[in-house]
């Protein structure tokens, strides 16, 4: 059976050292509903490697010594299939836009690469292989979708199975055709396209063994036959493929295929009547293709091999969760920062000062009374004697981090080292949450895939309940509970943050508000704010400060209320808001949160002994310093590690007073020192973290430098006998260049005029216009001088190849013109098959092979093209010639031009955060840090103290795997998680264990 066999090649200890299954990872994706292919790229890559030293390698070895333009080659080779194979390798292949990006690059270079003379001396005449391989690729993709827009009709009409009507993958049909053409390409570069007669195909005196050609008779070593394999080839290409058959073995086709070139010994008798053994190569992959996708449509059986893996164990290797990635802050195609903008941009227009959500709150309220409003007022903890809860905030970015964090909430308990000595710390009863569930902007995709996934992996709802239900009338208890105060489970209540309100509050309303069930955590909340009271006097109020920074009038009114008549003079207050006014207003200087300030000092009057805040993607803790003027608030706390991005610490180092009363820092996560250190990520990553961003860099680029192109004048730079020579004129070059942009030029200078003021806008208006000018202006002038820097480098580098011969030697399309020249003598029709192609395509067929092949000639259309104008002028050129040149100047300047704009505008904010302490935000969002970590957890005692660990993780795992504990763990029809041991789904793959790292920081 399958099983047993499967088990079989998984005992074999050579099939377990190859790891077969990696192999069938790196050659194509899964699914792959045509397995055949990977056959075919396997012979490919062997006989690649068998073949490659027969033609070239003793060239190769003599010539490497003494010739350093082979060596320069010979490095672009390496460089080029690294840089090419690189996103293939140990991964899959999917159609994204990192994978666009390298193979755009891979075309560049290799349009390039096949212009150097280096291949010619070296006997290799990359234009045949590259046109062979277009004009194959081309003929294959329309053969193949011709074939399927018939199968389908047949389907249609019903002549065929139903399971014909699943449409094949495009990636599917373009990686068959990848991998025929390149087949095709192989053997033609080795064997050619020679048609040997069936009198001499096999001649009896040659011995095509492999073994006895590497016999060693004349004591010579292996590697010597090895480089002398010419023999072997032959025999290969003479004897196993060839002959074919001729044309008239199979009179219903001769018309309709390519012919072989006749070898004969003298003179030959007439033309060829051989076919082509390329063209048969073909039609068999073709064929085979063919024959496999109808067999599989039509009874689900397709040619593919056994897996040494069996399926239970292929299963648990792809149980895997499906978190999702840091959001991407600096694409410049991300769908969902276009909606954040647009959506801020409504909700600031329309519901700040126009329509507030917390109004409607407050007028759909149950009762007049605000000290018996149950939709706001929770009082059923008071009753303990003591009480564990934690505080987190800015959950919903990183799937990795939120779900770290969540994990650790979930634990039934976390033990870790305080004050050198072992303490268990046991989950919370209350969770509250600070804001700002999914980034980038609330939607149901973003909250159920970035908040609520991550901690229903964490700790998972009852089995009833079901993710659609929307509940009535909260609290919607649990079977077997009367009321909340039996309940012994954990609960969660959550005000909104700033990104929740970029909707007015609807998926908030529709998520929080509107379900019972947070994961294991549940959720009793019916308003944006909330009061719980707790035991020992103490109280927790969750103020909403929407997109204002502050509550609306309705929502002081419920608190001041309670303040009067509820919080008793000697209870103790923790305040819980979105944003930290006390350090954001230090930072931005200015004042907010006047109602928030006025209920805190008039109304609760030094009764407030703790804030907290999340926004800032750190963790700060100040203390106020013994004074004898009143202090309104005790310690003031910052935690929003709970899975978004990292924000500095050193940027707010500085702050110290807030309210009249002065602070003194007393915890800071991650630390000054590791803060600024971190920065430097911008100037070494920037680009590796937001690869995205080079869309808009390079067309911003190229927009500084349009009007700038071509450069005709640059003889006085190569002219220059020495290099200090060269560097002064190169420079003159610049100033003269940046000159006529603001002086003649139209395009340019609008565009240099445009990122002037961006950047000015850019710089934070903390700073007063001066600065903010000189900083922006610093900043575009480096951009375009290293635009122009990158566009005179450009245009001497086509200038050195058109003196040296290298491009403008043909036309603008010189590729094309030449594989019909070769076409006609290699490749025999004597039939007109071509004639007919073009006759019945209408043209189409030659021309979309011609603009194929001119994709490769954009150096030499450039080249071409600059010279025309130079000489001519821009006006004796056509419109759609200019368009083709700008095109292809820009498919060159912008590779050129993406690697320096990310470094310029990493430096830019490594500058700014690290030596003016601005752009904090900007800074770090682009680094994308899911480490450093943490949550908050307190504990009131019995006594009435309140005490306060904060629990971090250093570093956050990359990669999960099902925990074993947990799938073994039993759990009958009616258990609620949390009373499980086990509650998590997912652990580490990697040590160290979040759960074993974690320690307390504060």
């Amino acid at each position: 059976t399958r099983r047993n066999t499967c088990d079989k090649q998984s005992g074999s200890p050579l099939l377990g050292t190859l790891k077969m299954e990696r192999v069938r990872t790196i050659l194509t994706h899964t699914p792959y509903p045509h397995e055949h292919s990977r056959h075919i790229m396997t012979a490919v890559i062997i006989g690649c490697l068998f073949f490659i030293s027969s033609d070239n390698m003793h060239t190769l070895i003599h010539k490497l010594d003494s010739n350093i333009k082979w060596w320069s080659m010979y490095v672009c080779l390496i460089g080029f299939f690294y840089f090419f194979s690189s996103p293939f390798l140990g991964r899959t292949i999917q159609p994204s836009y990192s994978n666009f990006n390298r193979w755009y690059v891979a075309w560049i270079c290799f349009a390039s690469l096949y212009h150097l003379p280096s291949f010619q001396s070296m006997g290799v005449d990359m234009r045949m292989n590259l046109s062979l391989f277009l004009t194959i690729y081309f003929s294959s993709v329309l053969f193949i979708t011709a074939f399927h827009i018939i199968f389908i009709g047949l389907w249609y009409i019903g002549l065929v199975a139903r399971m014909a009507g699943t449409r094949p993958g495009i990636w599917t049909i373009v990686q068959n055709c990848t991998v025929i053409s390149i087949a095709c390409c192989v053997f033609y570069s080795h064997c050619g396209n020679l048609a040997v007669p069936k009198s001499e195909s096999f001649d009896k005196s040659s011995d095509p063994s492999l073994l006895a050609f590497l016999k060693n008779e004349n004591g010579t070593t292996w590697i010597s036959n090895f480089l002398f394999m010419n023999e072997l080839k032959d025999q290969i290409c003479s004897s196993w493929f060839a002959p074919v058959g001729s044309a008239s073995d199979y009179p219903l086709l001769s018309k309709w295929v390519i012919y072989g070139e006749l070898v004969c010994s003298g003179s030959c008798a007439g033309p060829s009547d051989e076919i082509s053994p390329l063209y048969s190569l073909w039609a068999t992959f073709v064929g085979l293709y063919i024959a496999n996708f109808v067999v599989e449509r039509s009874t689900g059986w397709a040619l593919t091999h056994l897996s040494p893996v069996s399926e239970e164990e292929k299963l648990r290797k792809h149980m895997k969760p499906d978190f999702l990635d840091m959001v991407p802050w600096y694409s410049g195609t991300s769908a969902d920062l276009f909606k954040t903008a647009f959506d801020l941009m409504v909700s600031v227009t329309l519901f700040v000062g126009r329509f507030d959500m917390r109004m409607m709150q407050a007028a759909m309220k149950s009762t007049t009374d605000e000290t018996r409003n149950d939709d706001v007022l929770y009082d059923y903890f008071n009753e303990r004697e003591d009480l564990w809860f934690d505080f987190v905030a800015d959950t919903g970015d990183g799937g990795n981090s939120s779900y770290t964090v969540a994990r650790l909430l979930a634990q039934p308990s976390i033990q870790t080292v305080i004050g050198g000595s072992m303490h268990t710390l046991p989950r919370g009863n209350l969770l509250v949450i600070g804001g700002d569930l999914a980034y980038p902007n609330p939607s149901s995709f973003t909250y159920e895939r970035r908040f609520f996934g991550p901690f229903e992996y964490a700790m998972q709802p009852p089995r009833w309940y079901k993710a659609e239900h929307i509940a009535v009338d909260k609290p919607e208890v649990p079977p077997g509970v009367s009321k909340m105060k039996k309940y012994d489970g954990p609960q969660c209540f959550i005000i909104p943050g700033n990104h929740d309100w970029f909707d007015g509050l609807n998926t908030f309303m529709r998520y929080i508000c509107h379900k019972s069930w947070l994961g294991g955590w549940f959720l009793p909340q019916r308003k944006s704010y909330f009061a719980l009271q707790l035991p020992k006097g103490w109280w927790i109020f969750g103020l909403d400060l929407a997109l204002h920074g502050d509550i609306d009038v309705y929502q002081f009114k419920f608190f001041a209320e309670l303040c009067r008549n509820k919080v008793g003079e000697n209870d103790s207050v923790i305040i819980v808001t979105h944003e930290p006014n006390w350090l954001l207003d230090w930072y931005w200087k200015e004042t907010t949160g006047k109602n928030v300030s006025h209920l805190i000092q008039d109304y609760l009057n030094g009764r407030c002994k703790l804030r907290m805040a999340g926004d800032l993607h750190h963790f700060m803790r100040h203390s106020a310093t013994p004074s004898d003027k009143p202090t309104f608030v005790e310690h003031l706390l910052v935690n929003g590690c709970g899975g978004a991005f990292l924000h500095p610490t050193h940027v707010f180092k500085n702050f110290e007073r807030f309210s009249g009363t002065t602070y003194e820092c007393k915890a800071a996560y991650p630390s000054y020192e590791e803060s600024s250190g971190i920065a430097l990520g911008n100037i070494l990553k920037f680009r590796k973290k937001n690869w995205q961003f080079d869309i808009i860099g390079g067309f911003i680029y190229f927009i500084l430098v349009f009007s700038m192109f071509p450069q005709c004048n640059l003889v006085h730079i190569l002219n220059e006998e020495t290099w200090s020579g060269r560097l002064q004129s190169f420079s003159s070059t610049i100033w003269s260049a940046l000159l006529f942009i603001f002086e003649h030029s139209y395009v340019s200078s609008v565009g240099s005029l445009t990122l002037l003021m961006a950047s000015y806008s850019f710089v934070p208006s903390k700073l007063t216009r001066k600065k903010r000018a000189i900083i922006g202006g610093l900043h575009v002038l480096a951009h375009l001088t290293a635009a122009l820097v990158l566009m005179l480098l450009m245009e001497l580098g086509i200038e050195i190849c058109i003196r040296n011969h290298l491009l403008a030697t043909s036309g603008y399309h010189p590729l094309y013109d030449w594989y019909r020249s070769m076409e006609s003598e290699h490749f025999p029709d004597p039939t007109g098959l071509r004639t007919r192609l073009e006759q019945w395509t209408l043209g189409l067929y030659p021309a979309c092979i011609k603009y194929l092949m001119s994709a490769f000639d954009v150096p030499e259309v450039m080249a071409v093209t600059r010279i025309n104008i130079c000489k001519n002028g821009m006006m004796s050129l056509s419109r759609s010639v200019l368009i083709m040149y700008y095109t292809s100047v820009f498919i060159y300047f912008w590779i050129f031009s993406t690697p320096v704009v990310s470094l310029i505008f990493g430096s830019y904010l490594y500058i700014c955060i690290n030596w003016f302490h601005i752009h904090f935000d900007e800074a770090f969002s682009s680094l994308r840090i899911a480490n450093y970590k943490s949550f908050t957890r307190l504990h009131i005692k019995k006594d009435g103290d309140l005490e306060i660990f904060t629990l971090a993780v250093d570093k956050v795992p990359k990669d999960w795997k099902l925990d074993p504990k947990w799938e073994a763990e039993e759990r009958g029809p009616h258990q609620l998680s949390h009373h499980r041991r086990y509650p998590s789904k997912w652990r580490s793959a990697s040590s160290p264990d979040p759960v074993r790292s974690v320690r307390v920081v504060d």
